[in-house]
C-alpha cells in the first residue's frame, strides 16, 4: 500500500442524489437544461449548506419570489459535471475547485458569497501517532484540486515533511471518505462538517482545522449569464434570514433538515460544535490570492 501512486483515483460508483430522497438519479439522466428564470443549486450533504436548505425548507425563498431547486450530490466533481453540463446554474464549492473550472472548463462564473465551510485532519489514533510529524509514509484521503488537496500540501509543508512521503489518496464521495476511517484503511483524512463530527465520534483525533487557521475556502458561486435573469439581491435576503435562524435556534432546532440533507443522525447532529452562519458576501481576496496561487502551481 505505501507504494500506491501520489494520486489514487478510485472507479467508484458516486450517484447524485435528488436532496430529501432516497433514490438516486445518474447525472446522464439529468437531460433538463435549466430554466433562465430558475435558480438551479448544486449542493452537497455538508454543514455549510444549510443556509441553504433551511431558505428552502422556510419558503424564504418563495417569499422573495424565487424559483430555487437544490440538486445534491455525494462528490464534489459531480456537482462540478452538472454545473458544467448546464444542469445547475450555480454551485456550492470552494475556490479552488471554482478557479480550475474557469481556467480548465472555461466556465462563466461569480461569486454570490463566502460561505462556512472549513474542513478538519482527522487521524485514526491506532495508525497514527497524536503529531503531525508522525504523517510520514502515511496516506490522507482527499479530493484533487480541491481545497482539500490545498490544505494536505499546507499541512504537509506545516509538518516539515517531504510532500512526496505522504500519499494523497483521491475519495471524492463524503461518505465513502468518511466508511475509509470506520473500516481503518485510511491513515488520515480531510472532511467538512457534519461528516467530521461523525468522525470524532467513533474516535478520531483531530491534527488541522482550517477554521482556527483563518482560511475559508467555500462558495456559492454563479454562471455569470445567469445574472440577467436571476435577482442575486433577492437570493442574498433569502440566505441572510436563514443564517439569522439558524444562528438564534442552532443547527439542533433545525435538526429534522439537518438528519434530512446531511444523511446523520440525532447523534451527530447534537454532537456539533457551535457554528456561527455569516450573511453572504464576496469572498476574501486573502483567500481567493492563496487558492489562486497554489493552483498555479499545480497547474
Amino acid at each position: 500500500m505505501k507504494q500506491i501512486n501520489y494520486f489514487l483515483s478510485l472507479s467508484l460508483v458516486l450517484l447524485s442524489v435528488s436532496c430529501g430522497q432516497q433514490q438516486p438519479s445518474s447525472l446522464d439522466n439529468q437531460e433538463q437544461k435549466c430554466d433562465t428564470s430558475q435558480l438551479r443549486i448544486a449542493v452537497m450533504p455538508t454543514v455549510d449548506c444549510l443556509p441553504l436548505y433551511v431558505a428552502s425548507e422556510r419558503g424564504f425563498f418563495k417569499k422573495e419570489g424565487l424559483d430555487v431547486s437544490l440538486l445534491c450530490y455525494q462528490a464534489q466533481m459531480d456537482c462540478d459535471t452538472s454545473f458544467l453540463r448546464g444542469h445547475a446554474n450555480a454551485i456550492v464549492t470552494d475556490l479552488v475547485r471554482a478557479q480550475r473550472m474557469v481556467r480548465v472548463d472555461s466556465a462563466k462564473l461569480t461569486y454570490i458569497t463566502a460561505t462556512n465551510a472549513s474542513w478538519q485532519l482527522l487521524y485514526d489514533t491506532l495508525r497514527v501517532k497524536p503529531s503531525l510529524s508522525n504523517l510520514d509514509d502515511k496516506m490522507i484521503a482527499m479530493t484533487r484540486f480541491s481545497a482539500t488537496h490545498l490544505l494536505s500540501d499546507t499541512i504537509v509543508e506545516k509538518a516539515k515533511l517531504m510532500q512526496d512521503r505522504v500519499y494523497r489518496v483521491q475519495f471524492n464521495d463524503l461518505n465513502v471518505r468518511l466508511s475509509m476511517f470506520f473500516t481503518g484503511t485510511m491513515d488520515a483524512m480531510l472532511l467538512p462538517e457534519p461528516h467530521a463530527t461523525a468522525a470524532r465520534n467513533r474516535g478520531a483525533k483531530v491534527f488541522y482545522n482550517s477554521a482556527d487557521a483563518d482560511l475559508w475556502l467555500g462558495v456559492i458561486a454563479i454562471d455569470t449569464d445567469a445574472l440577467k435573469t436571476v435577482d442575486t439581491g433577492a437570493f442574498n435576503k433569502a440566505y441572510d434570514e436563514a443564517c439569522d435562524s439558524l444562528n438564534e435556534y442552532g443547527v439542533k432546532g433545525y435538526a429534522s433538515i439537518a438528519e434530512k440533507y446531511c444523511a446523520v443522525n440525532r447523534a451527530v447532529v447534537d454532537s456539533l460544535p457551535a457554528i456561527q452562519f455569516k450573511h453572504s458576501d464576496a469572498p476574501r481576496q486573502k483567500d481567493v490570492n492563496i487558492a489562486s496561487q497554489w493552483l498555479m502551481k499545480k497547474m
